[in-house]
């Protein structure tokens, strides 16, 4: 009678699987990995919500990439971890980043001097353009933005007022504010 399956040769076995298409190897590998590239995602991250994401991430990206996996490279769960850290790691280059754009176009924003007259010459037709591509936001990304943007709410109150996490959040506005930046040929 065979038990639970453990790491080393098994998780090579189940990851082999996987590169079949089984999504019950998947779960599996799932099962036995969980926690310890959990771990490795919160200890780069510090942050349950971004982490959470990022472990998702993680196993679509194992889901994926199973057919790389070469035993003869390096073991099943050094495989798993390495594509943990990486994600991990690009998650905190990507917020850095946008840190500092939205630093920049603060400043940016803050220097420039009004001109009424050509502000309201321009006005409409920006008018437009925000509203047609505010129409290409999904449902939730459009709904985030109108209360954050629109009726002044933080993050946080956006966080409360749609029972999401906080983490989520900001991703939805990430993505949003992205999708807006680029209908709106904003640099």
């Amino acid at each position: 009678m065979t038990g639970p399956p453990t790491l080393g040769k098994d998780l090579d076995a189940l990851l082999h699987r996987v590169a079949r298409g089984d999504s019950d190897a998947f779960a599996a590998v799932y099962d036995l990995t969980k926690s310890r590239v959990y771990g490795m995602v919160m200890r780069v991250l510090r942050d349950s919500g971004y982490s959470e994401e990022t472990t998702q991430e993680v196993y679509c990206d194992v889901w994926r990439t199973a057919p790389d996996y070469d035993s003869s490279r390096g073991s099943a769960l050094s495989w798993l971890l390495t594509i943990a850290h990486r994600r991990a790691v690009d998650r905190v280059r990507t917020e850095e980043a946008s840190g500092r754009r939205e630093s920049r176009y603060a400043a940016a924003s803050a220097d420039t001097a009004s001109d009424v007259v050509a502000e309201s010459a321009i006005a409409g037709d920006e008018r437009r353009r925000v509203v047609e591509c505010l129409g290409a936001l999904t449902d939730t990304q459009r709904e985030c933005i109108q209360l954050a943007y629109y009726d002044g709410l933080t993050y946080s109150q956006v966080s409360e007022r749609l029972a999401a996490n906080l983490s989520t959040i900001k991703s939805r506005m990430r993505d949003a504010l992205r999708a807006l930046r680029n209908c709106l040929d904003v640099p």
